[in-house]
């Protein structure tokens, strides 16, 4: 388990000089990944970015023809719409079109491009060779321009949380929980949810939205943050 991990479990992580940090949390869920969070009218510039991803990039990329755009657009939407989405390949297959072969590519090309993530399981022992049992959206930007304010914040919460600790862990689906990062077990939700399917067994931790401070076993989602 790498060192800022340790620190984020333990309740060490601190923004030096904000004693307050959930508006600012907040804020970087809607607006606060990409670089031009301060331009005017963001919501247009990323939807004018996802377009071209879908219409351009992966096409171009990928050497597929003009009539795939929209097919990604509708799987896009797709996924957009659940809270996460639990992929049905073959209903998903007859929906947009595709055969399954061509829609693991669809999902991978948009992976790739940072448009979603997978979540895999730890099918046959090895990790990340898993099955899917999760997609998400990339990040919390994307949600909120492709869903606008009737986002889920379940959704929001655990794309949030996916989208950092994906950078520098591996992370795989949980039987009891959300995540297993290492040997660590994390139930992503509320300030007010019970902690009773987990067990207290120093490594089990319950990821808190909308609090500021951790205790015990109790981390706030922000926190998270930091390890990206």
């Amino acid at each position: 388990m790498g060192s800022l991990l340790k620190q984020i479990i333990n309740n060490e992580a601190k923004i030096t000089g904000i004693e307050h940090p959930l508006p600012l949390f907040h804020d970087y869920l809607k607006q606060g990944y990409y670089p031009f969070r301060h331009e005017n009218e963001i919501n247009i510039r990323l939807g004018q970015i996802i377009v071209q991803t879908l219409e351009t990039d992966i096409p171009q990329y990928a050497n597929l023809n003009v009539g795939t755009s929209r097919k990604l657009k509708r799987l896009l939407s797709i996924i957009a719409e659940s809270v996460p989405f639990k992929p049905n390949f073959s209903k998903i297959s007859e929906m947009i079109n595709v055969s399954r072969n061509s829609l693991d590519n669809y999902f991978s090309y948009m992976e790739k491009a940072g448009l979603i993530s997978q979540l895999r399981d730890q099918t046959n022992g090895i990790r990340g060779l898993g099955k899917v049992d999760k997609v998400y959206l990339n990040n919390t930007n994307i949600i909120y321009n492709l869903v606008g304010e009737n986002a889920n914040l379940g959704n929001i919460r655990e794309t949030f949380f996916l989208n950092q600790m994906s950078v520098n862990n591996e992370i795989i689906s949980s039987n009891t929980a959300d995540f297993v990062i290492d040997d660590y077990t994390f139930e992503v939700c509320g300030r007010n949810k019970k902690q009773h399917q987990l067990s207290k067994d120093g490594r089990s931790f319950v990821i808190k939205d909308d609090i500021e401070y951790g205790y015990l076993n109790v981390i706030p989602l922000w926190a998270f943050g930091l390890n990206y």
